[in-house]
């Protein structure tokens, strides 16, 4: 399997170049040159989501030296719950805050770490690997855990300063060692900018080895499509029916991951994106245009994001299949919806969501007010005690973190200023 740029203007490249790339040399997004579909009869027998992803990741890692790693680095990195719970007639919330940070994220950069770490070690170098990521709320946190003192590498976070959580904030500075936070004054968008510029920097990529860990990297992208597969394939044995993900999204990985698995023959319906006051993914599947525009600030902070890149790989699918725009839709919820959404989570549902969850319950019941009898399945993205300054006043109670959550904001934190221009990233990196 050879991986294609989404600008089309640089040659097909094995899985491993993809990884370490991050982008590609015309500055596009890594996608398959090909997503074949694929009998359900090809997961009869796999049980867990180690099992399936081993089974649906292999065409995508053919011809690659990783292949024959592929069965032991799913069941070191994807060993975690993902419980689909049901909370209401055909309605299910798929949890994926199981992880070691309590987000979604931790699937696919536990992969990425570990694959990685393998192409390392086949092909050493005397300079550690730096990877560079811009993080919106959990991805940074979630990288961080995944690499933490692990030889040959380090990570550098960028982070909008006062944008992100309290609890968050404290997860991406809790680290150290070979750890860095920077926090910047402006908006996720700024900062995923300046990460792109640094990977369109040929100076500064041959001075310094970089990889990317944000959505745009392939190591993210490939695993968390795994988990719709395990979803979907667990509710078909017991149905028989196709099950239609609402993913609550910023920057479109998370939402392509649920495509690509469409794409690949699972029984997946409609794949809907649910956004939180920021336009531009539902803008861009009702006009067929996308128009960047700078994020707003919003209750449901991770998905802050006006110019998300995944666009890019989303209008590349959906140009090569013509049949994909009548499976996906989009809707926009606003800070009220979603804090009426969480103080009537536990009454409605028996469940406390996190903001960017609420936004998908949101949009779950307005497919139900519009008469949609299909099987949804809303993706639980985050932990609500991650966001306990907004959720707790609604549901007029604490809510507990998860033990590992619980250790991490037990560490002191600290982070570094960082202004919002590339020469000042620029420096800071040659100081690693």
């Amino acid at each position: 399997m050879k991986y294609i740029s989404t600008n089309r203007e640089s040659p097909g490249v094995f899985l491993q170049t993809a990884l370490l790339a991050g982008l590609a040399p015309d500055g596009g997004l890594y996608v398959p040159e090909r997503v074949d579909p694929r009998p359900l009869e090809d997961f009869r027998n796999a049980r867990t989501l180690p099992g399936v992803a081993a089974l649906f990741l292999a065409p995508f890692f053919e011809g690659d030296s990783l292949l024959g790693d592929l069965a032991e680095i799913c069941e070191g990195t994807l060993d975690i719950e993902t419980p689909l719970v049901e909370i209401g007639q055909g309605s299910f919330l798929l949890e994926l805050f199981h992880g070691p940070t309590a987000a979604f994220k931790d699937y696919g950069a536990r992969f990425l770490a570990h694959t990685l770490a393998r192409i390392r070690a086949e092909d050493p170098t005397t300079k550690p690997l730096t990877i560079l990521v811009a993080t919106s709320g959990d991805t940074g946190s979630a990288v961080a855990a995944a690499f933490h003192r692990r030889p040959g590498f380090r990570v550098v976070i960028l982070y909008p300063d006062g944008r992100v959580s309290r609890r968050q904030a404290h997860q991406l500075g809790c680290f150290g060692d070979n750890i860095v936070a920077l926090r910047v004054p402006s908006g996720f968008d700024r900062c995923q900018a300046l990460v792109k510029q640094a990977f369109n920097d040929p100076s500064l990529r041959e001075e310094l080895p970089l990889s990317s860990a944000n959505s745009i990297s392939l190591g993210r992208l490939l695993p968390q499509a795994t988990y719709y597969a395990f979803a979907s394939l667990q509710h078909f044995k017991k149905t028989g029916r196709p099950l239609s993900f609402i993913v609550p999204t910023g920057n479109l990985g998370n939402g392509v991951a649920a495509v690509v698995a469409r794409q690949a023959g699972l029984p997946v319906g409609r794949v809907l994106f649910a956004t939180n006051h920021n336009q531009t993914i539902p803008e861009f599947l009702t006009s067929g245009n996308y128009r960047a525009r700078p994020s707003i600030t919003t209750l449901a902070n991770a998905m802050d994001v006006g110019d998300p890149s995944n666009v890019a790989r989303l209008s590349f699918l959906m140009e090569r299949d013509g049949t994909l725009r009548g499976a996906l839709a989009a809707l926009s919820v606003d800070d009220a919806t979603i804090e009426a959404r969480i103080r009537e989570g536990e009454h409605s549902y028996g469940k406390v969501f996190c903001p960017h969850t609420a936004c998908g319950i949101e949009m779950l019941e307005n497919e139900r007010r519009l008469g949609s009898r299909e099987d949804f399945c809303v993706v639980a993205t985050a932990h609500p005690s991650k966001f306990d300054e907004i959720v707790e006043p609604l549901v007029s109670h604490g809510v507990e973190p998860p033990e590992a959550l619980k250790r991490m904001l037990a560490r002191e934190a600290t982070s570094e200023a960082l202004p919002p221009d590339y020469p000042s990233l620029k420096e800071r990196l040659s100081r690693l």
